[in-house]
Order: C-alpha cells, then sequence, then structure tokens
C-alpha cells in the first residue's frame, strides 16, 4: 500500500486521484502510527523549504518517518519541496533538513538565466536520465515534466543525481539513494510521464 503523507503541504488528492485511477492501493495518512501500514511512502511538498520542515515537525509524523526510511528502510518518494527537505539544508532558510540524502538547496543564479522571467523556473522541461533506473521506464524524456522552483538541490555526491535537467545551469532534476527519491518536478501535473513515474514508483521491488 502507497502512504501518502498528509503533513500540511502538497497536492496529495492530485497524487491519490493518480493511484486511484491506477487501482494501486493507497491511503492518505496523517497519524504516525498510520506510517507502518505502508509498504511505500510519497511526501508531497508545496511552497518555501522552513515553511514545509515547519509543518513536518509540527505534524508529529518526523521521526517515525526517520525510523522508517533510515531504519526499516521503507522506499520514499519526495516531491518538490518534498524532495528539498531530503537534504541537510537550504539556502531558502534555516531549518535544517532531514538529512536522508547528503546536499544542500541552492537558489537559482538569475545571470545564467536566458529568458525573462528568470525565476521561478515554471513549465515544461525535458530531462536526462543519467543511471537508466528503472523508475523511469516508458518515461518519454523528450516531453519531459511540469516544474515550479526557484532552488535546486546540489548533491555533495554525483551518485545520487538520478536525471539531469537544465535551466541556466545543468541541475539534479531528480536525485535517489536506494530506496530514497526526490523529484524536482510535479509527477501529479505531468500528465502521461507523471503518471507512469508514480506507476514505476510503486512496481520497484526491493529485496
Amino acid at each position: 500500500m502507497i502512504g501518502i503523507v498528509d503533513y500540511g503541504s502538497g497536492n496529495i488528492y492530485a497524487i491519490a486521484t493518480i493511484f486511484k485511477n491506477l487501482n494501486i492501493p493507497h491511503k492518505i495518512i496523517s497519524k504516525p502510527d498510520e506510517l507502518e501500514e505502508a509498504s511505500k511512502l510519497i511526501l508531497p511538498g508545496v511552497g518555501a523549504f522552513d515553511e514545509t520542515m515547519q509543518q513536518l515537525m509540527n505534524s508529529g509524523l518526523q521521526e517515525k518517518l526517520n525510523y522508517l526510511v533510515l531504519e526499516k528502510k521503507t522506499p520514499v518518494f519526495g516531491i518538490c519541496v518534498g524532495m528539498q527537505i531530503l537534504g541537510n539544508g537550504s539556502d531558502e532558510g534555516e531549518l535544517k533538513g532531514l538529512g536522508w540524502i547528503p546536499g544542500n538547496v541552492r537558489k537559482f543564479d538569475e545571470k545564467t538565466i536566458p529568458n525573462k522571467p528568470h525565476l521561478p523556473h515554471m513549465g515544461w522541461n525535458t530531462i536526462k536520465n543519467n543511471n537508466n533506473h528503472p523508475i523511469f521506464n516508458n518515461i518519454d524524456e523528450d516531453f519531459g515534466f511540469y516544474f515550479v522552483h526557484s532552488y535546486y538541490f546540489e548533491c555533495e555526491n554525483e551518485e545520487h543525481v538520478l536525471s539531469k535537467c537544465n535551466y541556466g545551469i545543468e541541475f539534479a532534476s531528480s536525485i535517489y539513494s536506494n530506496h530514497i527519491f526526490g523529484m524536482q518536478f510535479h509527477p501529479e501535473k505531468s500528465h502521461g510521464n507523471g503518471v507512469q513515474l508514480l506507476k514505476n514508483f510503486a512496481e520497484l521491488e526491493y529485496a
């Protein structure tokens, strides 16, 4: 069962609708004791880094999430700011992130972006899959995904970069570390590619 973590941030109902249409068992989860019911987790996020981290801390879910992801190795999929909080911190705020994948969130340098308005990076963009990971099976990289962000994740280790995108500079459009995934774009707004990506995540197998 896919657990969609409801801590007050992100398009949880749009994500739930996709899983419903795919006939994939899922549940919107807002209580710590419900988290262990899920075999995989979706961590949505919309808005500013500190606000999102504060919402997660206030929800009472963070301690259980840390246990499930770090100790029990429950697969997790962070979306947009839900990806950014996987890191150590952000130029956007002062709070610490979850620290699940080493790296920090940086703001795009507007001087590197040729087209106005410079920020946010909003709309469709192509991606380049670095690793031929099965989570991108049957994805049209040239069609790409829908982005809305002004900050990007800078991995400490290149091996954690799952795919790249270009917006003035080349940046990580997705990251991963074994069972932990983060996508800077919004699958729930990315039509067929987004549906396929969430389906692929649901079907990933772990020993």
